[in-house]
């Protein structure tokens, strides 16, 4: 197991771009052990080489995958945090035209994936004696907007799920974070979210100064878990200063 008081290990989902690989960037940076997990082996691999993270390719929705992935953290020497950064949106429909596809796959990465990892990984964490859990959510937990059904619902529900987990775990001296990002420029999300189309993804972003980026976000986190492990960070909302809400976005141009 980690010894808690000296070196530090991770496991972080979502590796292979944006917030996810940041993260992993910004933790081996710091000196940790830092278990990169993603679907896709050749970004894991490339970003393994780069920066001397353990590469664990994994579908964090499939419970053979996190069986798998817990076996073999185990075996190299066990972690003490565990952050859920794997998620994301698809499409922009109203509720009246929404996609089941859409919903369903929204809710296995989001809420049903940090849920599988953390239920494999919390005996470890409470084994060490001072184990985190963060989870990235979003902006999109905080309030609705049209277009955005799917992924608000997504986003509220793994941020309950990580209160209701605050209240669970603080008795074993497991500490839990949320991280809430509104806009942050990536290479994939917006892409992913609007089918692909590079034109809508980049009217995203259109005309905004200085939007978050992931390395943004991946610092907050950094802070968030080399913090002393009695300081708990509950929850920590970031936005560009162009965005100071939801439904206000400043555009130059």
């Amino acid at each position: 197991m980690t010894d808690v008081q000296g070196h530090k290990a991770a496991v972080v989902t979502g590796a292979s771009t944006g917030i996810g690989a940041a993260t992993v960037r910004a933790l081996c940076a710091a000196g940790w052990t830092v278990f990169a997990v993603a679907r896709r082996a050749d970004r894991l691999a490339a970003l393994a080489a780069e920066t001397g993270a353990v590469a664990l390719p994994a579908d964090v929705s499939i419970d053979a995958d996190v069986a798998r992935l817990l076996d073999e953290v185990t075996r190299a020497g066990g972690a003490d945090t565990l952050i859920n950064i794997a998620g994301g949106a698809r499409g922009t429909d109203h509720i009246g035209s929404a996609k089941t596809e859409d919903w369903e796959w929204m809710f296995q990465v989001n809420v049903l994936g940090s849920m599988k990892l953390i239920r494999a990984f919390l005996p470890m964490l409470r084994a060490c004696g001072e184990g985190t859990v963060l989870n990235l959510t979003s902006t999109a937990a905080l309030s609705a907007y049209e277009g955005g059904g799917g992924y608000n619902a997504a986003k509220s529900a793994q941020r309950a799920l990580t209160g209701a987990l605050r209240l669970e775990e603080a008795e074993h001296n497991v500490r839990v974070i949320e991280v809430v990002p509104g806009l942050v420029q990536t290479e994939e999300f917006a892409l992913n979210r609007l089918g692909g189309d590079p034109d809508a993804a980049a009217k995203v972003y259109q005309g905004v100064e200085k939007p978050l980026t992931g390395a943004d976000v991946a610092d907050v986190i950094r802070y968030a878990v080399t913090a002393p492990h009695h300081v708990n960070l509950d929850q920590i909302t970031v936005r560009p200063v162009a965005q100071p809400a939801n439904h206000k976005l400043i555009r130059n141009g």
